[in-house]
């Protein structure tokens, strides 16, 4: 969800308030995607990377998280929303951290969509705390190396329980993954976007959906193989 800091600027304002306008796009995605009837959205919120901004950003972003929070988790239920934090939580304050055990616990069981929320969230972090998982389960005897195959690892991983994306959409300009699901986008169709996300409108949205439709996935086979009828 790039592009906040840079929309604000443009306006002469403060960063924290293109992540304030930015809350807003949030909401409109997480309601335009469950409506469109995707079952696992994943928003990249904060990188571990991302610690190494201005240090009053960071807490404006902090406080932006805790207040979105108390305000939008009834919503979220209401809708039926199961919401998930994917990251390493551990570095957040007591009271950050308990907040997202609340949210976590209340949506706990919504069947309408999953939504994961990436916080504190590196790709490398998380195939690194994936590996020390199975060193664990193998120390512990639970586990015999030879038994280690891709569907052990991914189940170590952050999204265990998510299927990998079919999707991934960035907007703000930028080409890159910028350290996000690097395990899981092995086979997902990229969509970058322009469109600085506070400005990001429901037909950009469904634009992105529109062109996944024109994809052919193929993973490893021919176009001729994925065209036979089955």
């Amino acid at each position: 969800m790039d592009g906040n800091g840079r929309w604000a600027k443009k306006r002469l304002m403060p960063r924290s308030y293109g992540h304030r306008k930015g809350v807003e796009t949030t909401r409109l995605a997480v309601d335009f995607f469950a409506r469109a009837g995707v079952q696992h959205l994943t928003l990249f919120a904060f990188s571990s990377e991302n610690w190494n901004r201005p240090a009053e950003e960071v807490n404006s972003l902090m406080d932006l998280f805790m207040q979105s929070l108390s305000d939008y988790t009834a919503e979220l239920h209401e809708h039926q929303i199961r919401v998930r934090f994917i990251g390493d939580k551990s570095l957040f304050s007591a009271e950050f951290q308990r907040r997202i055990a609340a949210t976590e616990e209340v949506t706990r069981d919504n069947p309408n969509m999953t939504l994961n929320i990436a916080v504190n969230y590196g790709g490398r972090w998380d195939i690194v705390n994936a590996a020390r998982g199975l060193l664990r389960r193998v120390r512990d005897a639970e586990l015999r190396p030879e038994e280690i195959d891709e569907a052990a690892f991914a189940g170590e991983l952050s999204l265990a329980g998510s299927p990998d994306p079919d999707l991934f959409i960035r907007t703000g300009g930028e080409r890159r993954i910028s350290n996000f699901l690097l395990w899981q986008l092995a086979y997902t169709e990229f969509y970058f976007c322009d469109v600085l996300w506070p400005d990001l409108s429901e037909s950009d949205m469904r634009e992105a959906l529109t062109e996944y439709t024109r994809r052919q996935r193929r993973f490893g086979k021919t176009g001729e193989q994925v065209e036979l009828p089955e």
